[in-house]
C-alpha cells in the first residue's frame, strides 16, 4: 500500500511539471528558434542525465532495450518537444493545452498495440469519440488555432504517447529515471552538435521569458519530470498513475492564463472536459474482462 500510495504521489508531481511545459515553451519560442529550443533543451537534460549515471555507476542497458530507448527518444525527447515548439509559433498554448487532452489514450492506444492486450470494443468507441471531440473543435475553432498549428499538435500527441508508453514499459526493468536519462544519453550526440551549430549568433534580443521557458523545459520538462513519472509508474502500475494525466490540461489551462494571460474560453474548457470523459471510458474498458 505504501509503495502505491508513493507511485501517485510521484505521477502528480510529473503530471504537475508537465502542466508547465506548453506555456514555457510558448515563452521560449517567443525569442528562439523552435529548433534551438528543441536540441537546447535536449542537450542540457541529456548532459545532466550522463552525469547522473556517470556519478551513480548504472550499468548500460543491454542491446535489447536500445530499441525501445530509441523509440522513446524519438517520442519525449525530439518528437514531440520539436512539434510543439513548432505548432506554439502558429497557435497559443492556451489552444494547444487542449490537445493534450488527448494524451492519455493515445498512450493507451500505444500501450494496447505494444502490449498486445486485447480492449473491450467500447474501448474503441470512447476512442474515436474523444478523437472526434478533439477534431471538431480544431476544425470550427478560431480563437488562438491555426490549421498547420493543429495538426502539428496532433502529431505531437501521438509521438508523445509512443514515447510514455515505451518508457513506461522500459521503467519496470531499467528503472524510472534511467529510462529517461538514457534516452536522453542516446539523442545527445545528434542534439548537441545540432544546438551549437544553430545557436543564434547573439542573444541581445531574448528576452527573460524565453530565458525561463528555455530553463523550465531543460530541466523540468525534459528532466526532473520525468524521473517523477516514471517512478510513479513503476511503483503504482502504468494504467493507474497514468489517469494522473487527466489533470494535466486543467493544470496548463490555468498556467496559460495565470502567466501568459491568454483568453481560455468556456469552448475550451467543454472540449477538455468532454475528452477527458472520453479518455476515462476508453481506460475503464481497455482491459477486456475475464
Amino acid at each position: 500500500m505504501e509503495r502505491t500510495a508513493s507511485g501517485w504521489i510521484n505521477g502528480f508531481i510529473g503530471v504537475a511539471i508537465f502542466a508547465g511545459s506548453l506555456p514555457a515553451t510558448r515563452a521560449a519560442v517567443g525569442d528562439f528558434d523552435p529548433i534551438f529550443v528543441t536540441c537546447a533543451r535536449a542537450s542540457i537534460a541529456g548532459l545532466l542525465g550522463l552525469a547522473l549515471l556517470l556519478v551513480l555507476r548504472q550499468p548500460r542497458p543491454g542491446l535489447v532495450h536500445i530499441g525501445p530507448l530509441a523509440l522513446t527518444a524519438s517520442g519525449v525527447v525530439v518528437g514531440f518537444p520539436l512539434l510543439t515548439a513548432l505548432a506554439l509559433r502558429h497557435v497559443t498554448s492556451a489552444h494547444s493545452v487542449v490537445f493534450v487532452g488527448l494524451l492519455p489514450l493515445c498512450t493507451a492506444v500505444f500501450g494496447v498495440l505494444r502490449g498486445g492486450e486485447r480492449p473491450q470494443p467500447v474501448f474503441w468507441v470512447f476512442s474515436l469519440c474523444g478523437a472526434a471531440l478533439i477534431a471538431g473543435y480544431a476544425a470550427i475553432s478560431s480563437a488562438g488555432g491555426s490549421a498547420e498549428g493543429d495538426l502539428l499538435m496532433l502529431a505531437a500527441i501521438i509521438v508523445c504517447g509512443m514515447g510514455y508508453a515505451e518508457g513506461a514499459r522500459l521503467s519496470r526493468i531499467l528503472g524510472g529515471w534511467q529510462v529517461i536519462s538514457w534516452a536522453l544519453v542516446l539523442a545527445l550526440p545528434v542534439m548537441l552538435p545540432t544546438a551549437l551549430v544553430i545557436m543564434p549568433a547573439s542573444f541581445e534580443h531574448v528576452g527573460k521569458a524565453a530565458w525561463l521557458g528555455l530553463a523550465y523545459v531543460s530541466l523540468f520538462s525534459m528532466l526532473i519530470g520525468f524521473v517523477f513519472w516514471y517512478r510513479g509508474l513503476a511503483q503504482g502500475g502504468i494504467a493507474a498513475v497514468g489517469q494522473l494525466q487527466l489533470f494535466q490540461p486543467f493544470m496548463g489551462l490555468a498556467l496559460a492564463s495565470l502567466l501568459l494571460r491568454e483568453t481560455v474560453n468556456w469552448t475550451m474548457l467543454f472540449v477538455t472536459l468532454g475528452a477527458v470523459f472520453c479518455v476515462a471510458g476508453s481506460k475503464k474498458f481497455a482491459t477486456r474482462a475475464a
